[in-house]
């Protein structure tokens, strides 16, 4: 906590008073330019990662970056998407997945959560990653399968996201861009996944959305 602490000293008589001029603006309202969906890992810092601002990324963290299907589960998740989208009129969704995913191990080795019973119940809304990986990948080696079901977790919770009202309403009147990501914590390299092609490719070119239309089939990445 010693770290922690001073930096909390750090920021008030530091970088507070050098910024304050871009808090006084963010004190009474927020217009982010995205709702940002990721993993409660510690080594994933959505402002890092993307070089913003405080009040540009609308964040939801949870483990394994899930989106529960609408109404299948009443929390805090679909109650950020909902908010995000209605009261705050964000129109950009990313959803990032990561490199490493204690989550995606435990996807892909669900008897190893044998002693975390809450976490094994939320983390069958990736079961569908496994499954479509030990179906269409089957060749692959065990080095490359949580990689592979990582990339598979996110068209599966992109897919979820659809399922949701406020989203594909959006959706239908083109005022939202979904964005599925998959960040390498070695590396720094970030991939998106291209509706188009149906596979993640690196974002060194520019970012495109994953769909911009709820009749998208968001089929598996191969």
């Amino acid at each position: 906590m010693e770290k922690i602490s001073k930096g909390l000293v750090r920021f008030q008589t530091e970088i507070f008073p050098g910024r304050r001029d871009l808090f006084e603006r963010l004190a009474h309202k927020q217009t982010p330019q995205a709702l940002f969906i990721t993993c409660s890992d510690s080594r994933i810092v959505p402002d890092m990662l993307t070089q913003t601002e405080p009040g540009d990324l609308f964040i939801c963290r949870n483990a394994g970056n899930i989106v529960p299907p609408y109404g299948e589960t009443t929390g805090g998740v679909s109650a950020t998407i909902e908010y995000a989208i209605v009261a705050l009129g964000i129109k950009n969704i990313i959803l990032c997945g990561h490199s490493d995913c204690g989550a995606m191990k435990g996807v892909a080795h669900p008897e190893s959560l044998k002693e975390m019973p809450v976490v094994a119940k939320w983390l069958r809304h990736a079961d569908v990653a496994r499954r479509v990986v030990d179906h269409a990948f089957r060749h692959c080696t065990d080095q490359e399968r949580v990689p592979a079901i990582t990339e598979q977790n996110v068209v599966a919770q992109l897919r979820n996201l659809v399922t949701h009202p406020s989203v594909v309403s959006r959706l239908i009147g083109g005022d939202l861009n979904l964005y599925g990501w998959v960040y390498d914590i070695h590396t720094g390299e970030v991939r998106g996944y291209d509706g188009n092609t149906n596979r993640f490719v690196r974002l060194d070119q520019g970012l495109m959305p994953v769909s911009q239309s709820p009749q998208s089939t968001l089929p598996v990445a191969v």
